[in-house]
């Protein structure tokens, strides 16, 4: 039998043990029970909480879970430590990015000014190559986002933190390739989401809604009194905060839209036509406007409150409305445990979730902390399954560790062929938490081709797309002292068999990275 038969033949093998993998945990979601004792966290595996907590298991990671414990580990991450740092590597190459070097009003003058200049030029081909530059131009900014939290899911010492920036942009999803938010996407992440990601949750609401990416993505800045526009209040209501069937009628959706009235942007920096008499209620902060002129002044009725017409204060009004509802206490409670059990979690656990909401004011560290160390959460550790982002991180930081990637084109480049792109999802839905949404014959194909690419270390990852490019070449280093203390006992049967027939490193590493027990989250 030659090597590539051999290899194909484990491959077969280890791809039916992911797709038994998959059924049993699908058929067998954590059962119901009463809250835990802390001693239970106390006893948990290190490894597998290090894997659902964090980004995937790494040398580093798990040795530091080991050190402190795993209670202390659960209490470090729901409590990041405002001192703690990426490598000076990393750190220096985010700092360096334009968008952390231009403030994103000037930011986006400059787009503005470059796309008025490319289509002002009169002759056709000048036209399209200075369109064409633009466009590239755009798309290396959203590039420039992606990079940064790819490098952050890799490196940040708060894994924790780094997971529920990417949950909360899920939750609160924009579209990068509608309008200018290319150039305003990164931004929307560093100050809307990742500041409140661990904090209440009535802050995220509010800063989501003063942010320009929001606010184009949902039309809202076409929303005027007397041309009222729907759009972002429905999806307030049906996916940010209360959820699909919570009470709320499509009265209270027309109320909100009227409260909404005015939320806009202003992306030239000139300052809005307003009466005297409204000047002071005038808002320009930013790219964010919100113009009196625009807004209807009447009073609304909205979930059988009446909000007097105000102003701006009518929308921190309603936002502390809808924060405080018990229907968004269940429905933000059901996301957190769906993303992090994997599959729906039960009435019982939901009502405990909620109640911590409701008791902390709307804490999402509160409500991660009872979810932490519940039964269910404890029952669910090395049952989940990896979704793509979590199966590209994972298998990188596996690999590498704490050694700087030079290029993440790679990883991005998986993520689109598996469907995840960072901030690539069309509708404002967000990409599904449940982990039944990526296990497809083609979807595990393209994961075994992504580990026989990193297990052959022709990933790319070391190799920079600078002028000329800088190239450091490391092999992936997946043989190591996690695998035999740790990880190598956790294997199946069939795994270990799968790879004793490798007939070379690489082989082998290809064969891990795509086992079901890689695949686990």
């Amino acid at each position: 039998m030659t090597s590539c038969t051999k290899l194909t033949s484990s491959i077969w093998k280890v791809s039916l043990l992911a797709a038994f993998l998959l059924t049993a945990c699908a058929q067998n979601p954590p059962a119901s029970h009463p809250p835990s004792d802390p001693a239970a966290l106390r006893a948990a595996d290190p490894v597998a909480l290090a894997n659902r907590l964090g980004w995937g298991v790494s040398p580093s990671l798990v040795q530091h879970v080991q050190a402190i414990g795993t209670q202390k580990f659960v209490e470090e991450q729901l409590h990041p430590s405002p001192a703690a740092e990426l490598p000076t590597e990393i750190q220096a190459r985010i700092a360096a990015m334009r968008i952390s070097t231009t403030p994103l009003p000037e930011l986006m003058a400059q787009m503005e000014q470059q796309r008025r200049a490319a289509d002002a030029k009169t002759d056709d081909e000048e036209k399209k190559a200075a369109q064409r530059s633009y466009q590239q131009d755009m798309g290396a900014l959203a590039k420039e986002a992606a990079t940064r939290s790819l490098l952050r899911d890799l490196y940040g010492p708060d894994q924790l933190r780094e997971q529920l920036v990417w949950f909360w942009m899920n939750h609160f999803n924009v579209f990068q390739n509608k309008g200018n938010l290319r150039a305003t996407v990164g931004d929307f992440e560093e100050n809307a989401i990742r500041p409140y990601a661990l904090g209440h949750f009535r802050d995220l609401l509010r800063a989501t809604a003063r942010h320009p990416t929001m606010l184009t993505y949902l039309d809202n800045e076409q929303n005027a009194a007397g041309h009222i526009n729907e759009n972002y209040a429905r999806e307030i209501m049906e996916l940010h905060s209360m959820g699909v069937g919570s009470g709320y009628s499509q009265h209270d959706v027309q109320e909100l839209a009227r409260v909404l009235t005015g939320m806009g942007t202003n992306y030239d920096n000139h300052t809005a036509k307003v009466r005297p008499a409204r000047q002071a209620q005038y808002i320009h902060l930013g790219l964010f406007e919100f113009n009196p002129e625009r807004h209807d002044y009447g009073d609304k009725q909205f979930l059988g409150q009446t909000i007097h017409g105000g102003g701006i204060e009518e929308v921190d009004s309603v936002i502390d409305l809808l924060a405080r509802q018990p229907a968004t206490a269940r429905f933000v409670s059901t996301r957190l445990a769906t993303y992090f059990l994997g599959v729906p979690p039960s009435p019982a656990l939901v009502a405990r979730l909620a109640d911590s909401y409701q008791r902390s004011d709307g804490e999402i560290a509160a409500v991660l902390r009872t979810l932490f160390y519940s039964p269910e959460f404890l029952q669910s550790l090395d049952h989940g399954f990896k979704d793509p982002v979590h199966y590209v991180v994972s298998a990188v930081r596996l690999a590498y560790d704490t050694r700087p990637i030079l290029n993440t084109n790679p990883m991005l480049g998986w993520l689109d062929r598996m469907g995840e792109p960072l901030y690539g999802h069309l509708t404002p839905d967000g990409y599904p938490l449940g982990m039944n949404s990526w296990d497809s014959s083609g979807q595990m194909n393209t994961r075994f081709e992504i580990a026989r690419i990193i297990g052959n270390n022709s990933a790319g990852l070391f190799k920079s797309d600078a002028t000329p490019p800088v190239e450091r070449p490391a092999f992936p280093q997946l043989a190591n002292a996690l695998f035999y203390t740790q990880l190598e006992k956790r294997l199946a049967p069939a795994t270990r068999e799968a790879l004793s027939q490798a007939a070379s490193q690489q082989e082998w590493n290809t064969l891990w990275l795509s086992s079901p027990e890689m695949m686990r989250r």
